[in-house]
């Protein structure tokens, strides 16, 4: 046994950027997965287009990084952190669809009607299950406070 000083971990502006990343990709790819198994569109509403969708996903990700940068200022975080990242996540992902349909011009009853289908719909549990678990894997990159692994060579002290 060693008497080196314990390991760091990540620090908290790196791990709301992995996590982040992780969100976004979690996010993205669970509402497209199951876009396709129930065959139904993300945002039902015709005639938005594309900007309430991406505007979305955009206020989802500040609200998802402001929540866990908040969470991440305990020493050591608690896992149930997590649990406000994916409230922040979907509702930043409602508001989005919102200001994205005035945004694009449409309605605003359009634009609340898109919504509301998106909190109440599949999209809205895609949104806050990627936040709970990227919420949980920002958590525990902090938490964990382990080295790389490293062979018996690469130790200093020649006694084994």
């Amino acid at each position: 046994m060693t008497n080196e000083p314990r390991p760091a971990g990540v620090t908290p502006p790196v791990a709301v950027v992995f996590a982040s990343v992780t969100f976004i990709a979690l996010s993205i790819g669970g509402l497209g997965v199951m876009s396709l198994v129930l065959d139904a569109d993300v945002i039902p509403v015709r005639g938005l287009g594309a900007i309430p969708g991406v505007i979305g996903q955009l206020l989802a990700l500040l609200a998802f990084a402001g929540v866990l940068w908040w969470g991440l200022r305990a020493d050591p975080p608690g896992y149930l952190t997590a649990v406000p990242c994916a409230v922040g996540a979907y509702v930043g992902e409602v508001l989005g669809i919102v200001v994205g349909a005035v945004v694009g011009g449409a309605d605003p009853a359009r634009g609340l009607a898109a919504a509301g289908s998106v909190a109440l719909g599949f999209p809205g549990a895609v949104v806050a299950g990627a936040g709970l678990l990227a919420g949980l894997f920002g958590v525990l990159l902090v938490r964990s406070r382990s080295n790389g692994p490293r062979w018996r060579w690469e130790d200093d002290d020649e006694t084994r």
